[in-house]
């Protein structure tokens, strides 16, 4: 039971750092990377299809990404949804390859993806915290159902011993706890 709430949280913060990780990749910095239209999606014969499955990205030079199509067909459908994306990107076609230059960030969008990223983080830090409450939440609850080792490894990660046994006996030796009158103390006070 307690391998499945440390498991379970530890998968669900995973995701939430790959959340950070994958909006983080979504900025503009100034800079040309061929990340940074993984999440642009293309009308194809009628399905939504990610760009980098229909063509090749590559980046040219520091200011500039070249996308070659894997169809010709598809150019001027991957330039609109370029376009259409909250980017500020200006893709112009040159025969068979988009090119997209890299615009140089003003004062203004600089303060602008601050702000960004200071809401990214925080909404981040705020999923973390709250999937470690529910994991301490779930130990709390074996706790007044009478776990004893939840007991303990509830009280190892209070006084910053993250463990998951501790050398203890059922009384609590060593530590001056009585685990039974703590499990009592807690169940008596909802």
């Amino acid at each position: 039971m307690i391998e499945d709430i440390k498991k379970d949280a530890g998968e669900r913060m995973q995701k939430s750092v790959d959340s950070l990780k994958l909006d983080l990749s979504k900025i503009r910095t100034g800079r040309a990377h061929a990340g940074i239209l993984d999440h642009i999606s293309v009308d194809y014969y009628g399905a939504q299809t990610l760009l980098t499955q229909l063509a090749n990205i590559t980046v040219a030079d520091a200011t500039t990404i070249n996308i070659q199509p894997y169809e010709k067909t598809m150019i001027q459908a991957i330039e609109k949804s370029i376009r259409e994306s909250d980017m500020g990107l200006n893709p112009a076609t040159s025969g068979e390859l988009i090119r997209i230059p890299m615009p140089a960030l003003t004062e203004e969008r600089r303060k602008e993806f601050i702000k960004i990223l200071k809401t990214i983080g925080e909404k981040n830090k705020v999923a973390v915290r709250n999937i470690r409450r529910e994991g301490n939440d779930e130990l709390k609850k074996l706790i007044k159902d009478g776990d004893l080792r939840a007991v303990q490894l509830y009280l190892s990660y209070r006084r910053g011993k993250p463990k998951d046994t501790m050398d203890l006996n059922t009384t609590g030796e060593g530590i001056g706890i009585d685990f039974k009158e703590l499990i009592t103390a807690i169940k008596s006070n909802d």
